[in-house]
C-alpha cells in the first residue's frame, strides 16, 4: 500500500482568462473545481498506476467533503480527520500565453485535539499497513501544526518498517530531513534554502544533494522542471535525468506525479535507474494531464522509454 499524508489538502480551482490583469475586471472563459494538495495529486497517480492507495487528511466544511467524496470516487481509500476550519481553497489562474498564476490560501487553524486526532490516524495506518508500505508525506503544514510535524511522522513511519518519501518545503523539510527519510523531492529552490547553497548547473546540483544526504536524508531527486532530474543516494552513482519533450497543458501537479511515480518504484523494489524512467515519465505525462495528478497509464508507458538516462561523477 502506498499512504499519502495530507497535513492541508485544498480545492483547487482552475479558472481559464484570455489575459491577466491586475488590477482590473477579468472575465473568466471557464473554471473547474477538483481535489488539490501535492499528496492528492500523488494519491490520484499511484491508483492510476494500479497501487492501493491511503489518503489521509484533516478536512473541515463542504470543501472538505468535496475531496473526500472526490478521493473516494477514484477509488482512494481515505481517513478524514474533522477540523472546525474549512478546507481552503486555491486558484490556478491560466491566460491563452500559458502563464500560470496561483493564488494558496494558508489553510485553518489546527486546533490540538484535531492534530492529535490526525497523529493518531497515522499511526494507526502505519502501524496496520503490510510490510513494504510506502509513506508519502507531502504538501505544507497548515497554522498550528509544529514545523517539525513530518520529521516526527517520518521517524513513526521507518519505526513501523515503512519506506519514506517527503516533499515539502523551508522548515518542514529541514526537520524532515533530519529524521531520516528514505528519499525527499525538492525543487531547485527548494534545494538551495534547505542546503543554503546556490545551484547554477550540475556541480552545484550534487553539491546540494550531497549537503542534504549529509543532514539525514538517505537518498535525493533534486528536481529541475524542464531541465530534468538529479539524483543522488547513499549507495548509488549520481544519475542525471532528461524527461521525454511534449506539448505542455499545464506544469501544476507534475512533481507530484513524479513523487507518486518513485513511491510506485519503491513499492515494487525497482532500482534506481528504473525508478527514474517511471518517475519522469509520470512528471511527463501529467504535463499532458487535463486535471493534476489525473495521468494516464498509457501515455507513462508511451513515455517511459523516452527518458535518457546517464550516470554522473
Amino acid at each position: 500500500m502506498i499512504i499519502c499524508v495530507s497535513a492541508n489538502p485544498a480545492i483547487d480551482k482552475r479558472l481559464r482568462v484570455e489575459s491577466l490583469a491586475v488590477g482590473e475586471v477579468n472575465r473568466i472563459r471557464s473554471s473547474q473545481a477538483f481535489s488539490g494538495g501535492k499528496a492528492a495529486h500523488v494519491a490520484m497517480s499511484a491508483k492510476v498506476l494500479g497501487e492501493e492507495v491511503l489518503w489521509i487528511g484533516l478536512l473541515g466544511g463542504e470543501t472538505g467533503d468535496e475531496i473526500e467524496h472526490q478521493l473516494v470516487e477514484f477509488g482512494i481509500n481515505v481517513v478524514s480527520v474533522r477540523t472546525k476550519a474549512v478546507t481552503r481553497t486555491n486558484l490556478e489562474i491560466i491566460d491563452d500565453g500559458g502563464r500560470i498564476t496561483e493564488i494558496l490560501e494558508p489553510g485553518g487553524m489546527v486546533e490540538v485535539s484535531e492534530l492529535h486526532e490526525f497523529r493518531l490516524a497515522c499511526t494507526e495506518a502505519f502501524e496496520e499497513a503490510e510490510d513494504g508500505a510506502v509513506v508519502v508525506l507531502s504538501g505544507s503544514l497548515p497554522p498550528g501544526m509544529p514545523t517539525d510535524e513530518f520529521g516526527s511522522l517520518t521517524k513513526m513511519a521507518r519505526d513501523s518498517g515503512a519506506k519514506v518519501i517527503v516533499d515539502t518545503s523551508g522548515e518542514a523539510l529541514t526537520a524532515a530531513i533530519e529524521s531520516c527519510p528514505d528519499l525527499i523531492k525538492p525543487n531547485k529552490s527548494e534545494a538551495e534554502k534547505a542546503a543554503q547553497a546556490s545551484i547554477f548547473g550540475e556541480d552545484d546540483a550534487l553539491k546540494a544533494i550531497k549537503i542534504l544526504r549529509d543532514r539525514g536524508s538517505r537518498a535525493v531527486c533534486l528536481t529541475l522542471g524542464a531541465d530534468g532530474l538529479v539524483y543522488g543516494s547513499v549507495d548509488a552513482e549520481p544519475i542525471f535525468v532528461t524527461p521525454p519533450k511534449v506539448d505542455v497543458i499545464s506544469t501544476v501537479g507534475c512533481g507530484d506525479a513524479t513523487v507518486a511515480g518513485f513511491a510506485v518504484a519503491m513499492k515494487r523494489r525497482l532500482d534506481p535507474a528504473a525508478s527514474l524512467q517511471l518517475a519522469a515519465a509520470c512528471g511527463a505525462a501529467n504535463c499532458l494531464a487535463h486535471l493534476p495528478g489525473q495521468i494516464e497509464k498509457k501515455i507513462v508507458d508511451d513515455l517511459i522509454d523516452n527518458v535518457v538516462i546517464r550516470s554522473g561523477r
